[in-house]
């Protein structure tokens, strides 16, 4: 199992931006001396909890600094996007980062984006569709273009003078055919896997999720790669987790669960907003649960993995016989309300976690 990263990051409105984008940046940082294979960082452009409004720009921050690990979108969200942008913004990130990069798209979920962009009442899968599909035209055109869509029309044609380079659009350095694509899957059942599968592309299982859900994606994922002739490789798959770390069980339980735990308020925002539009079977236990059975105390108790290094791997055992086995587990980020704290939640993860998942499964593998 590789140990990545994957943050939309929550923090409290109150706190200074400046610290915020500061420790945003140092998690990615210590993720990539700590080893972590990849990171994804999410955007939103109308929410002052959630300040990273552009992850291309939050990317192309950390380009020089980030080292070994892959980075990663998580996610553009397309239909609030100009396709020409896009293409042109991933075609550069994808040269700076030398090959480093993983595309991560999805319609967005964040209904005051979709409004202040005055989509709230289109059809945003069809945008999504027609933004990405538009994207990869362009990538894999040449000048002058001509791309008709029914949201966007791409074109050079009136003013292209090629033989000195205007008009022409860039390609990224990964172009065979294009980086890695990921969506982030979030319903059970996923039909959207399915059809990404097909298409070449590889699913993120989002982290607000049952394991019994996280598990129905694998199947889901398989559909569609065998509908195509593509093997299903168990190394594509990442799962996003709620997991931290600390030397003692006092110390974690508290930073995991307190009241003014980040933990418990990073799943307050979400349920708050999800609850709000309609969206809280995206936390229930059975699709026929009654809504005030879905209460934040049940989500916090379900979806956060807590303890010391021991406790936490026997219950990260646990959740993958749940879902079967993936490639990547991405710590999903979360406000650092104590540095120490959060620091040591990722070192403990990669020193003494993730090791010991490793020879555990091994031992599993052998004794089979």
């Amino acid at each position: 199992m590789d140990l990545g990263f994957f943050t939309m990051p929550i923090h409290p409105v109150e706190k200074d931006w400046r610290q915020c984008l500061a420790e945003d940046r140092e998690a990615f940082l210590l993720a990539d001396e700590l080893g972590f294979t990849e990171a994804y960082v999410g955007e939103h452009v109308t929410d002052g909890a959630e300040q990273i409004v552009s992850c291309t720009m939050f990317i192309a921050s950390l380009a020089s600094a980030v080292k070994q690990m892959r980075l990663g979108t998580g996610t553009v969200n397309m239909p609030n996007s100009h396709p020409a942008n896009v293409a042109a913004q991933v075609a550069m990130l994808d040269h700076m980062l030398d090959g480093r990069f993983n595309f991560g798209i999805s319609p967005g979920g964040l209904a005051s984006d979709a409004e202040v962009f005055g989509n709230l009442d289109a059809n945003r899968q069809e945008m999504f569709l027609e933004c990405i599909d538009t994207v990869l035209k362009i990538w894999k055109s040449d000048p002058p273009y001509n791309i008709k869509g029914k949201y966007w029309d791409i074109s050079t044609e009136r003013t292209a003078m090629t033989e000195i380079g205007q008009g022409i659009m860039p390609k990224p350095l990964q172009n065979d055919p294009h980086p890695p694509i990921v969506v982030t899957a979030v319903a059970p059942f996923s039909k959207g896997v399915t059809e990404a599968a097909a298409r070449g592309w590889d699913p993120i299982s989002a982290n607000f999720l049952m394991p019994q859900w996280v598990a129905s994606h694998w199947p889901k994922y398989k559909e569609g790669c065998e509908r195509v002739g593509r093997p299903a490789d168990l190394a594509n798959w990442r799962v996003a987790k709620s997991v931290f770390v600390a030397d003692d069980m006092d110390t974690a339980r508290a930073y995991a669960t307190d009241p003014d735990s980040p933990y418990r308020f990073y799943y307050s925002q979400l349920f708050t907003k999800l609850k709000k539009h309609g969206r809280i079977n995206l936390f229930k236990e059975h699709k026929d649960q009654p809504d005030d059975e879905v209460t934040l105390d049940h989500v916090c108790e379900r979806l956060i993995i807590w303890g010391t290094p021991e406790k936490v791997t026997d219950e990260l055992l646990s959740f993958r016989e749940q879902t079967g086995q993936f490639g990547t587990l991405l710590v999903a980020g979360k406000d650092w309300a104590d540095t120490d704290l959060a620091r040591r939640n990722m070192v403990l993860l990669a020193e003494k976690v993730k090791p010991a998942i490793d020879v555990a499964e091994s031992a599993l593998r052998a004794a089979e």
